[in-house]
């Protein structure tokens, strides 16, 4: 079987996170769906990974920026008190306000546009190249764009932003 960005995108969910410091991202086994547990346990690997690659990092406090999908309800709530995690939260599937939808997606998508895979194992492969061959300033620019379209959200009274 051939398969391509369509069938990746039915059978897998991409969580990624990123700063202008680090990118990270987990692939969902397939049949798997994000629920609290399951981003409790991404958002604990984030955790130990940034104290361990940036010691002292965490300890004036970070800001996480999420949706207020349902993974993100309560043991997600209680993880981020625990930790002290500031959200900046904004509308479930908003992809003008979502770094990961706005920033990242278009661009993967690209990159995989036309080309054939003989399993899921070679596209999943080929995901993870192209995350390794970018470099902090695409994702500092991704951040850096925020400012400007929420404030373009505001002054468009939260419509949708299209480009």
């Amino acid at each position: 079987m051939v398969y391509t960005i369509a069938d990746f995108q039915l059978r897998h969910y991409l969580i990624s996170y990123w700063s202008c410091l680090s990118t990270g991202y987990d692939i969902l086994p397939k049949g798997e769906s994000v629920n609290a547990d399951r981003y409790c346990e991404t958002l604990d690997r984030l955790r130990h990974a940034v104290r361990r690659k940036r010691p002292g990092l965490l300890r004036s406090g970070d800001v996480l920026q999420h949706d207020n999908a349902t993974p993100h309800g309560k043991s997600t709530k209680e993880w981020l008190e625990r930790y002290r995690w500031a959200i900046i939260s904004h509308p479930a599937h908003s992809p003008d306000l979502a770094p990961s939808d706005f920033h990242l997606f278009g661009p993967l998508k690209c990159h995989l546009g036309g080309k054939k895979f003989e399993d899921e194992d070679e596209l999943i492969g080929e995901v993870c190249d192209w995350f390794s061959k970018m470099d902090a300033n695409f994702f500092t620019q991704g951040i850096y764009s925020l400012l400007p379209r929420w404030q373009k959200c505001i002054a468009l009274h939260r419509d949708y932003i299209e480009k």
